[in-house]
């Protein structure tokens, strides 16, 4: 029945009809000319699609009809590369079906989905679950071995391979994935030869480094593991793994080509709240000699130009009983880690630095216990 226009004017416009200004929205809401059908659908605002589904899907169609149904609905996601919304129908036939040719087939297919959504264990259960239903299932065979190369799993690859061959010795894909897996396997199996003798090797040189250490009567304190430190001076008691250096090059007490070791050591300023680190300290090099090199140039955060080499006095802190110990420059690294007193944390000695009768230092030290090596 035709109805006049909205603006009074002669124009016919039929009840129902589609308004001039939204038709393009209200002809994509008829599922005839729908581009896209929504993914979830809800009864009361899409009556006729509800409708549509209903017959689609109706309940008295048998259980592997609906299978079925669910499958080729999976089959179009795929072609389509919509791998997720495949993943979905076909565990919708799964949860419809029992019959165990087409929940082989459902497993298998849904392997494949999931395969190239890149979840290769899930992929992998269900090319499990399918050839426990259908053992001679080949695309089953083949997606297993496939997500087991991706796995890293070569010698189960290698099985999987094998099973398909049993039932089809001239099947392409299991030759050339056997023949991948063989060769990946060889390398995976020399590299964990490799590792291990690196392994060995590296263990070797850290009890050859503990002892030397130790003969030295250096004391380390390890890696505290409750409230309190653990100082330990013996070979046995040292956790080689626990033994590592914190500072931010990584660098590491090492012994050289005599013997002789090699100390990362990081000096302190607590004045201008600087750092200066030193990558390998030889045991035997004096103070004096690295902080002639280190204020050859004065750094830019000295403006007072006061951190001059024969200016300087260098401490280490006694943290146990809160006392300082101040050590000449002309004292070698070694002469200082071995005193009774010093304790090499984080695998890295340190040591503050101050300007001999600054205020600061007047005033730092004011109050603390000052011993002298």
């Amino acid at each position: 029945m035709a109805e006049p226009g909205a603006d009074g004017g002669a124009g016919p416009r039929y009840r129902g009809g589609l308004h001039p200004d939204t038709w393009e929205q209200e002809l994509e809401a008829i599922p005839m000319f729908m581009k896209q059908c929504p993914a979830e659908i809800d009864a009361e605002r899409h009556p006729d699609l509800a409708c549509l589904q209903s017959l689609l899907f109706d309940e008295e169609q048998s259980p592997a009809e609906l299978a079925r149904m669910y499958r080729n609905e999976g089959n179009e996601y795929f072609r389509e590369k919509e791998y997720q919304k495949a993943v979905v129908a076909y565990t919708e036939g799964l949860k419809k079906c029992e019959e165990p040719e087409m929940n082989a087939v459902l497993h298998t297919n849904r392997g494949a989905a999931q395969f190239y959504l890149g979840n290769y264990r899930s992929a992998l259960n269900d090319a499990i679950q399918a050839t426990k239903l259908k053992p001679t299932h080949l695309k089953a065979i083949i997606r297993g071995a496939l997500c087991h190369m991706e796995l890293k799993n070569f010698s189960e690859a290698i099985a999987w391979c094998e099973k398909g061959l049993q039932i089809d010795s001239k099947e392409k894909k299991l030759l050339e994935v056997r023949a991948k897996a063989d060769k990946l396997k060889r390398a995976q199996e020399r590299d964990a030869r490799k590792a291990k003798v690196m392994e060995k090797k590296e263990q070797c040189e850290k009890e050859i480094l503990l002892a030397a250490i130790k003969e030295r009567n250096i004391k380390l304190a390890l890696e505290p593991s409750g409230e309190e430190e653990e100082i330990s001076d013996g070979l046995a008691e040292i956790s080689l793994d626990g033994f590592h250096s914190d500072n931010a090059t990584g660098a590491k007490v090492h012994l050289d080509a005599n013997g002789n070791l090699n100390w990362p050591v990081l000096f302190l300023y607590p004045e201008h709240k600087q750092t200066d680190f030193t990558v390998a300290f030889h045991e035997n090099s004096r103070f004096i000699d690295h902080l002639m090199v280190m204020f050859a140039e004065l750094p830019p955060w000295d403006v007072e130009r006061k951190y001059l080499p024969s200016s300087l006095e260098l401490y280490f802190e006694d943290g146990e009983r809160e006392e300082m110990y101040e050590l000449s420059p002309e004292h070698t690294l070694l002469q200082v880690l071995q005193h009774e007193r010093y304790f090499v944390r984080a695998g890295t000695p340190t040591v503050l630095v101050f300007v001999k009768g600054s205020p600061y230092s007047n005033k730092y030290f004011s109050g603390k216990k000052v011993h002298r090596l």
